[in-house]
């Protein structure tokens, strides 16, 4: 029983050794492109591997929950487009950027 708690504490501390490094990183990047006159945005991820590239729908097709994180290809039923899992996700991230830059990211 003693060994469960352990591992439960150690892998919270895992977790937010990971989001302090990820928080870093973000602090470290936002100060970089300021003094270089670069706008940068954090993007949110969520969704981005599950939604569609090419037609922008969640179809029932998509990977889900943690059962899904093995999946790594996968076609969507809406369109019939096949996707890899990562390479989706980038795509979809770089479409929110590009709709950021379409429409003006205000300069503070």
């Amino acid at each position: 029983m003693n060994a469960l708690k352990n591992v439960k504490i150690i892998t919270k501390m895992a977790k937010s050794i990971l989001d302090a490094g990820w928080g870093q990183l973000k602090t470290m990047l936002d100060y970089k492109c300021a003094h270089a006159g670069i706008v940068f945005k954090v993007v949110n991820e969520a969704y981005t591997t599950q939604t569609c590239s090419n037609c922008g729908n969640l179809p029932e097709s998509r990977p889900r929950g943690i059962a899904g994180l093995g999946i790594r290809e996968w076609t969507c039923s809406g369109c019939g487009v096949a996707h890899d899992r990562d390479v989706n996700a980038a795509q979809n991230i770089l479409a929110v950027g590009h709709g950021r830059l379409g429409v003006g990211i205000p300069v503070l």
